[in-house]
């Protein structure tokens, strides 16, 4: 049996191009940007998040604050995942969660590297209203996988990627990991 195939879908340049898009999406939306705050879901949604903020200061002068959000504890599925990944386990990993500001009435735009199933992005939501009510939360993810799990869908995407359920998508950034690249995981089935 062969090692699964990898494909890069998503190159540095490509995620840079991506996430300058996504900015200019989200100042076309919001001219406004004294209430925009950019919240991470961490773990790579945060540099993600950044890349935005850096993006519209670029374009507009204004620097938007970013958050980061911890889900750990706002997860549905803890105990369900010690089997496909030890490091979860029934203990999660938690992070900190840090606003940069008040969420009360701010217009919240969530970011995460990838939309699947929606389930992240609904703990990320509960997570979010334990510090206030905003006016409005969006979401923006650098890709859409799709196989939604719960009613949830990006309103700015950098990327839609139709795959597998087989199949899984890894963003990879300088921050978290020393390169940039999106790559699809399995599919084509395997080779001896």
């Amino acid at each position: 049996m062969s090692p699964l195939q990898t494909r890069v879908l998503l190159d540095a340049d490509q995620i840079a191009r991506t996430l300058a898009r996504i900015g200019s999406e989200i100042v076309e939306r919001h001219p406004d940007l004294s209430s925009v705050h950019l919240v991470g879901i961490r773990s790579r949604g945060v540099p993600i998040a950044e890349r935005i903020r850096d993006r519209i200061k670029e374009t507009t002068g204004v620097e938007v604050p970013v958050g980061a959000v911890d889900i750990s504890f706002y997860r549905d599925d803890v105990g369900l995942r010690s089997g496909a990944d030890e490091r979860l386990g029934d203990h999660p990993i938690v992070g900190e969660t840090i606003l940069d500001g008040p969420v009360e009435g701010a217009m919240v735009v969530l970011v995460d590297d990838v939309l699947y199933t929606g389930r992240t992005v609904r703990a990320a939501i509960d997570a979010i209203f334990d510090y206030g009510r905003p006016a409005c939360i969006e979401l923006a993810v650098l890709a859409d996988r799709g196989h939604r799990e719960l009613p949830f869908r990006a309103d700015f995407v950098g990327k839609n990627l139709p795959t597998q359920l087989a199949e899984h998508v890894r963003v990879r950034l300088v921050e978290t990991d020393g390169v940039d690249e999106v790559v699809l995981i399995g599919g084509g089935g395997e080779t001896t």
